[in-house]
This record gives structure tokens, C-alpha cells and sequence, in this order.
């Protein structure tokens, strides 16, 4: 598996999230402590979007981890 796959599921939640919120992805960059190459990475497969990143991309967003993981 590669890391683009992995993250899928996350990072294709995350992008439709700040899309629809109307975030710059530079903000949210930023909200959770990486440069906004290092969460571009994240978002297109390049970095893994590791489990203690996931609690700091959900208060950056203001959504539930069940939200980030398409869980209704």
C-alpha cells in the first residue's frame, strides 16, 4: 500500500471539508502545527497522515473524529 491510499480516506474528507468551510488550507496548515508544504504533502499522498495528527486536524476543522472518517 502506498501512502497516497493509506490517506485517502482522511485526506479526501479533509479537502471536502475545507472546501465546503471555505479554509484556506495554509490556515489549516497552520492550526495544527505544520508548514502548509508539510499538509499539502499530507493531503496529496506524499506524507502519512499519522493518528496523532488526527486530533489536531479535528479541532483545526471544528468536526468530529466520526467526520473525518465519513462515520455518520
Amino acid at each position: 500500500m502506498n501512502v497516497k491510499s493509506y490517506n485517502a480516506p482522511i485526506a479526501d474528507t479533509v479537502a471536502a471539508i475545507i472546501s465546503e468551510k471555505g479554509l484556506k488550507k495554509s490556515a489549516v496548515a497552520q492550526r495544527i502545527g505544520v508548514t502548509a508544504q508539510q499538509f499539502s504533502d499530507m493531503l496529496n499522498g506524499r506524507r502519512i497522515i499519522k493518528a496523532c495528527d488526527v486530533p489536531k486536524i479535528v479541532e483545526a476543522l471544528s468536526v468530529t473524529p466520526n467526520d473525518l472518517f465519513g462515520i455518520k
